[in-house]
């Protein structure tokens, strides 16, 4: 396995990132927590080391990790929930305020994937001008199909933002792979080792031959409903692939090795910001990050069509 990252998880916005964008309160009182899953908090195993992973990712070693109770949205945000926040507030996300976002090139008409630049590294993401959450192929495209599916085109600032308004926060690394884990210890993915058990698909990821062709034999090419395939042990869902989370954490590769082992929050500062749990467009011929311990990052402007978030919250 190469120790090189390789950037088809998260293309990053190559410009500085507009000015913040205020969030005034729609609401008073209690955090929306509706929706969550409370969790008991403990001790796990955090992390992975059998080499399945890129070593400049971090994964390891396998460490004992100590996170207090929290709860945690059993889905990722919907296009419906983001819907109901920018209804309320005005937002506007970076995507818009950039002028557009990373889509794949397959899902693109012709003419948009013949005009729309290129990433160098990775050809198949096109920048759109006017992709945005609303328009997550762009100009002609619409989410009235998808209002139960994951919103995308958020950045790290946009998860935020809905988060502050909503009363509640994203949750740290460490409690996104406890709560992803569903109280297994030491497996791939949040329902065991086998990818396919039985021959059936329990993850929206990449099937056929990446990235010329998705089969779709999971049953989906882009994005999947938020509850779509089976929870895991803690009643989450899509853990797995469908599309990366952000979380509350600064990247590092290496802060963990030294760093808290009780409830960690990552480095006070840096350049990325973590995400977590792969996409559909992960394919085992180019990574695996869709494993419960895989990891990477990308810039807290950046937005794309297969990232998203769920949020967190600490007991009352």
């Amino acid at each position: 396995m190469t120790t090189e990252r390789p950037a088809c998880c998260a293309p990053s916005m190559p410009v500085a990132a507009p000015a913040p964008v205020p969030v005034r309160a729609a609401r008073a009182g209690e955090p929306r927590t509706e929706g969550m899953v409370g969790l008991p908090g403990g001790t796990f195993l955090m992390g992975d080391e059998d080499g399945t992973g890129f070593p400049a990712d971090g994964e390891g070693p396998v460490r004992e990790v100590t996170v207090g109770p929290f709860l945690i949205d059993a889905c990722a945000v919907t296009n419906a929930r983001f819907a109901e926040f920018v209804d309320a507030t005005g937002y506007v996300t970076e995507a818009e305020r950039f002028g557009w976002s990373h889509v794949y090139a397959g899902f693109l008409p012709g003419p948009l994937r013949r005009d729309s630049p290129r990433v160098d590294q990775t050809p198949w993401w096109c920048a759109v001008q006017g992709a945005y959450w609303r328009q997550p192929e762009g100009p002609g495209s619409t989410v009235e199909d998808r209002w139960d599916h994951p919103v995308v085109h958020v950045s790290w600032h946009d998860a935020d933002a809905f988060c502050r308004w909503a009363g509640v926060r994203l949750p740290t690394e460490a409690e996104w792979e406890y709560a992803a884990r569903g109280g297994l210890t030491g497996r791939r993915y949040p329902w065991g080792d086998e990818l396919t058990p039985g021959g059936r698909h329990m993850c929206n990821i990449w099937q056929g031959t990446f990235p010329a062709k998705n089969t779709g034999e999971d049953g989906y090419r882009g994005t999947a409903p938020v509850t779509a395939y089976e929870p895991n042990g803690f009643g989450l869902y899509n853990v797995s692939g469908n599309v990366w989370e952000w979380c509350a954490d600064w990247w590092s590769p290496d802060f963990h090795l030294t760093g808290p082992r009780v409830d960690p929050q990552g480095p006070p500062k840096g350049e990325a910001r973590v995400i977590r749990g792969g996409s559909y467009m992960c394919h085992d011929s180019y990574c695996t990050r869709y494993r419960v311990a895989a990891r990477t990052s990308n810039t807290p402007d950046s937005s794309t069509g297969h990232t998203g978030f769920r949020c967190a919250a600490s007991p009352a």
